[in-house]
């Protein structure tokens, strides 16, 4: 999984939050702290700096890692901590943020991934630049009526039986919301190309469920986009021509740039962990 497994017990390891750019950052908080309320730290290497904090090997060392990735309130404590860092750097200047559990054995691995994915860093920092990330979700909405069917030609008396009368209303009623359905998936494909428009780039998640949404409406566009602060009002703009009868539309952010700064680390850098 990795190119070093440090034991149990064996010591501090280094996580890494995020990369960001040494010439053209603002000083992030020089009380910032991280995860198990480390103190945040640079380390800089050939005009990249990476943020970095100590954490012991007994939680996040290879083995006990997966056992801790199964406590979801531990992975929930972490995260929090891991954005609050990230977000801090984001508002000081350009950011780059890795996974979350990005667990290094030393600081000597750090500096070498910086010499490694050097020009990788570099251009996404400068792709992000002066820019924000919106997140807009669009959801079906709960209370518009399924399109009514067509009146149906009267059946000869005795033709159907209460049974089949029933399940024939009720493929009418499901044909109803698969229209809806339909028509809202259609209406949420045109707000996100047109949002792709003003946006400079635009990234569409996987649609959340109820539980991680907190919302019990269908949720039909899970979109990021990348946006220049000229245009951050002609962005939000758009979405008054999509609030209608079938969509639900929500505007969160800014965030960190977290969709448009992806970079492959290695095999571990697929769910976190230590190298």
């Amino acid at each position: 999984m990795s190119e070093n497994h440090p034991a149990v017990g064996s010591g501090q390891g280094v996580y890494l939050y995020a990369v960001t750019s040494g010439g053209e950052s603002g000083e992030p908080p020089s009380d910032l702290r991280g995860v198990m309320d480390a103190v945040v730290r640079p380390v800089p290497r050939g005009g990249l700096v990476a943020h970095v904090s100590d954490v012991p090997l007994d939680r996040f060392g290879e083995e006990p890692l997966r056992r801790s990735l199964e406590d979801l309130d531990w992975v929930e404590g972490v995260a929090r901590a891991h954005h609050r860092v990230v977000e801090a750097l984001a508002a000081a200047g350009p950011t780059a943020p890795v996974r979350l559990v990005t667990v290094y054995t030393g600081e000597e691995q750090v500096r070498d991934l910086l010499d490694r994915r050097h020009d990788d860093f570099a251009e996404i920092l400068s792709h992000v630049a002066g820019r924000r990330e919106w997140g807009v979700k669009a959801y079906l909405r709960r209370d518009t009526p399924p399109p009514s069917p067509a009146p149906a030609a009267a059946a000869p008396a005795g033709a159907d039986s209460p049974g089949m009368a029933y399940l024939r209303r009720k493929k009418e009623s499901l044909r109803g919301r698969e229209d809806l359905w339909r028509a809202a998936a259609e209406r949420a494909e045109l707000l996100h190309a047109e949002l792709g428009q003003v946006a400079v780039a635009s990234r569409r998640h996987r649609p959340q469920d109820p539980q991680l949404s907190g919302r019990s409406e269908s949720m039909v566009l899970n979109g990021a986009y990348l946006v220049d602060p000229a245009r951050e009002e002609e962005f939000a703009a758009v979405l008054g021509g999509y609030r209608d009868r079938f969509l639900d539309v929500e505007l969160t952010g800014p965030w960190a740039p977290y969709s448009f700064t992806s970079i492959d680390l290695g095999a571990a850098g697929r769910a976190g962990g230590v190298r």
